[in-house]
């Protein structure tokens, strides 16, 4: 896809690797809509002169607000890049937050599924358009610790392959991303080797403009080729962690 002069929205572009990616869209000549959901990552968006939408998709509420939003504007691109995830570990004392655990599920997986639904009339008007779903590694090989996130990550790869079969005879191009552990807020707790996010970004345009279907990130690749070989193996190392 020529990315000069189309125009994106990209959730959870606050923060993270949304942010970073709005901004190497920006420099591609993109218009970018963004949202998020932290008001003072919001304003400082804004002040990097950005039209932010403050929204939070992990409610129903949120999801209106931001398609409320962008009622009457032309979206060639979207991105479902916002994601969270959520403590659920049995292995600790107490009982996980399963509260945080629907907000979660929500968040990561219903969330992109109403967008999608509720912009496809749009995308579909336009001559070419791309929805870019960010999903995980994780998604192909889960962890133990993580057992929320990874199930969301693996439920919104099964619906993007799903949907990019649905949509195989039309101009709505379909790209799914799959990111290693990524250096930002999110993972600031865990230790080993993080892709930086500027680098994780510049992977997913890459991918976004030469009209790939999957984009496996950084250490994702070396994942796939290992997952090709044993899966079993690969789910064997992954869930130790």
């Amino acid at each position: 896809m020529q990315l000069n002069g189309k125009t994106a929205l990209v959730t959870g572009g606050t923060d993270g690797i949304g942010a970073e990616l709005i901004r190497q869209l920006r420099a591609k000549g993109v218009t970018v809509i963004t949202q998020g959901r932290n008001a003072e990552r919001v304003a400082a968006t804004r002040a990097d002169q950005f039209e932010v939408i403050a929204a939070d998709l992990s409610t129903p509420a949120g999801v209106k607000a931001l398609v409320d939003g962008v009622a009457g504007r032309t979206i060639d691109i979207l991105v479902n890049n916002a994601g969270a995830g959520v403590d659920h570990d049995f292995r600790e004392a107490g009982l996980p937050d399963l509260a945080a655990a629907d907000s979660t599920v929500f968040l990561n997986v219903n969330a992109p599924i109403h967008l999608i639904a509720e912009l496809m009339g749009m995308l579909k008007a336009r001559p070419e358009a791309l929805i870019v779903n960010v999903t995980s590694g994780l998604a192909i090989a889960p962890m133990a610790g993580s057992p929320v996130y990874c199930a969301t990550k693996a439920a919104l790869r099964s619906y993007t392959m799903a949907l990019r079969a649905q949509l195989k005879d039309t101009q709505v191009r379909v790209l799914e991303v799959l990111p290693p552990v990524v250096d930002t807020r999110m993972t600031a707790a865990l230790d080993g080797d993080k892709l930086p996010v500027a680098e994780c970004a510049r992977q997913i345009i890459s991918a976004m403009e030469r009209g790939a279907d999957e984009a496996n990130v950084g250490q994702v690749r070396l994942l796939r080729v290992l997952e090709s070989i044993s899966p079993a193996l690969v789910r064997r190392f992954m869930l130790r962690f």
